[in-house]
């Protein structure tokens, strides 16, 4: 069950780092980054067993 849950919490963030919208233009890559340093964090977390 938390499985499903974080695997829709990331696509949902996936789909709002993409700077689509006109007022994220500007953002750069800080929203992609952090969603990049999340899906590590959630790798490591399975690798180790703690998830």
């Amino acid at each position: 069950m938390l499985t499903n849950i974080l695997i829709i919490v990331l696509v949902l963030m996936l789909i709002g780092a993409l700077p689509r919208w006109p007022h994220s233009a500007s953002w750069g890559y800080m929203p992609s980054g952090a969603l990049g340093i999340l899906v590590v964090i959630l790798i490591i977390l399975l690798l180790t067993g703690r998830l």
